[in-house]
């Protein structure tokens, strides 16, 4: 199964195109991830990829009216809905500042909402199924160059802003001592946030996407002794998940998205039974040494 499943990832263009995909999703994913899982937002990729589905049932919505001319891509919409509700959320979140996880429900609430409307009225809801769980395998040169595009702007982000978007996530209060617009780094991160999301709405679909985010990193924290370490180990089990996830759906033929996460779970139950046994092993050589 192995050896058929190297030979055709490069062999065939569009298992070739997912695993170049996967590689620049697993680093991507798991580093916007960290700093959503640092500012107890975990549930906000869910969140706007419900939003997210809004811009993409009203541009089918539209295409059924006959005006496509802007909106031939759905993504287009997708991706500009998307960050309309990052900024909701932001909003949400400032006017609620002692109820800020009261945000993400408003939203999606909104989302859901507005999405099964549009769906129903552009007739297309055999093609929801694509936009709920995604599909690493059926991404094209246009999408793939997108996701580069997409992650290139995350690493610069990083790579600039990185001490200030630190400090923001961990302390808000000593980052305005400091002098950092804490506003300001809000919005440009969930904006960016926005995209990354909209941009993973093909790969990995709207249920699916804040399983690639966190799940990575939730691992990597139980080992991690530090951000970069955890960082570090993050990335390591997000290539590992889209390699063995590419290979379980190629040999089970299993809905790639679905199997990608799916090897997440296992990564993170694996770690967690490990880290289990060695703590005890521990405990019984210091009950032993006393």
């Amino acid at each position: 199964m192995m050896l058929s499943f190297l030979q055709d990832l490069f062999q065939q263009d569009f298992m070739l195109r997912a695993l170049i995909a996967g590689i620049i999703i697993g680093v991507m994913a798991p580093t916007i991830g960290s700093i959503v899982v640092i500012r107890r937002l975990s549930f906000i990729a869910d969140t706007l990829g419900h939003f997210s589905l809004v811009g993409i049932a009203v541009s089918l919505y539209l295409s059924t009216l006959g005006i496509s001319i802007f909106f031939e891509t759905p993504l287009y919409l997708g991706l500009t809905f998307s960050v309309i509700g990052g900024l909701l959320i932001e909003l949400f979140r400032r006017a609620y500042k002692n109820y800020k996880e009261i945000s993400m429900v408003i939203v999606i609430s909104i989302g859901s909402t507005l999405s099964a409307i549009f769906f129903s009225l552009a007739k297309k809801t055999g093609s929801l199924y694509q936009y709920l769980f995604g599909s690493i395998l059926t991404i094209t040169n246009f999408h793939l160059l997108l996701i580069a595009l997409t992650a290139i702007l995350v690493l610069l982000m990083f790579l600039i802003f990185g001490k200030q978007i630190l400090s923001v996530s961990f302390d808000e209060t000593t980052s305005k001592f400091l002098g950092i617009n804490v506003g300001l780094f809000q919005i440009i991160f969930m904006i960016i946030l926005s995209v990354v999301v909209s941009v993973l709405l093909d790969v990995a679909g709207v249920l699916l996407i804040s399983s690639m985010m966190i799940i990575p990193v939730a691992a990597g924290m139980r080992i991690g002794w530090s951000f970069r370490s955890t960082w570090i180990i993050s990335v390591v089990f997000s290539e590992l998940s889209i390699f063995f996830g590419l290979w379980a759906s190629h040999a089970f033929e299993l809905p790639s998205g679905a199997a990608i996460v799916a090897v997440n779970v296992l990564i993170l139950l694996t770690v967690a039974i490990v880290k289990r046994i060695v703590i005890r092993r521990q405990m019984v050589k210091m009950d032993k040494l006393k």
